[in-house]
């Protein structure tokens, strides 16, 4: 199948957004795809904050976006935006690091005010890297995403079927963007 390319823009390690992300890797494993999770709050500060091109976190992160057939990008929102590291990372891949790629957009928030933040900040910009085709994205409320004291996460029942909806379209559309690209 295909390699996809999980990456959380999310600043904090316990954030609800990056553990909401590895347990849709799961779902995307589970379907046979090969899933490489990307934590841009691992990418040193320096590299990012410094636009550090040959930064070799930056090199890496900018192969792993080669190698990828599709691309999840997940982030919380901010003041009605992405993340600040997301945004960081997105300004030193190449112009058209999406490029023939399929990519699924996830937002995590705490408020139904920010739901759009993912159709005016987050998709444009994911567009104007190349993207071949940007599936249906999702906004998750904070309150819809509990992690219990054993560390396991637990989504309500209407966030679990918009979110299993959106992955299995993705997963689809990987199906399909080889045969879209050979036509090309």
């Amino acid at each position: 199948m295909a390699t996809v390319l999980s990456v959380s823009g999310s600043p904090s390690a316990s954030s609800r957004t990056n553990r909401l992300l590895r347990h849709l890797d799961q779902r995307l494993i589970a379907q046979g795809h090969e899933v490489i999770p990307l934590d841009v709050r691992t990418i040193p500060a320096e590299a990012l904050l410094g636009a550090d091109f040959r930064h070799p976190a930056i090199v890496a992160a900018t192969e792993l976006f080669e190698r990828a057939d599709g691309v999840v990008v997940g982030t919380p929102v901010y003041k009605a935006s992405y993340s600040g590291v997301l945004k960081a990372l997105l300004d030193l891949l190449p112009q058209y690091a999406l490029a023939g790629k399929t990519v699924l957009p996830l937002a995590t928030g705490g408020s139904t005010a920010h739901v759009l933040a993912i159709d005016y900040a987050l998709r444009p910009v994911l567009n104007s890297m190349g993207a071949a085709h940007i599936v249906q994205g999702w906004f998750t409320l904070d309150k819809d995403i509990t992690v219990r004291e054993d560390g396991a996460l637990t989504v309500a029942a209407t966030a679990t079927e918009a979110l299993t909806q959106v992955v299995d379209q993705f997963s689809a559309a990987l199906g399909r963007t080889p045969l879209l690209a050979a036509a090309s």
